[in-house]
């Protein structure tokens, strides 16, 4: 969908939707491999992919107010980033659990 946001946004808010939604599973990927090392690490790569989750909420609502997308788009984008959030934060419970 970002591919489809005006040539002034090309290098800005386009850019800073996909690397974000990257940087969820990005971060997670990361710090998967590092939670035998050190479980703290985990949980804060956990945290960083929770920010990128809210992230994607907040830029998601940047571009409905833009009107770069619209308001059926928006609500799948919330909801399914919010979603998200709701699993990370499980996971980052779960993860302290285990201490």
């Amino acid at each position: 969908m970002s591919l489809t946001f005006p040539d002034i946004e090309r290098y800005a808010l386009a850019d800073q939707i996909r690397r974000a939604s990257k940087s969820v599973c990005a971060n997670l990927a990361e710090g998967f491999a590092k939670q035998s090392l050190s479980p703290a690490e985990f949980r804060r790569f956990i945290g960083m992919a929770l920010g990128s989750a809210d992230e994607m909420r907040l830029w998601s609502r940047y571009c409905l107010d833009l009107g770069y997308i619209d308001e059926a788009c928006w609500q799948v984008w919330r909801d399914e980033y919010q979603e998200v959030a709701k699993m990370l934060q499980g996971l980052l419970r779960k993860s302290r659990a285990r201490l």
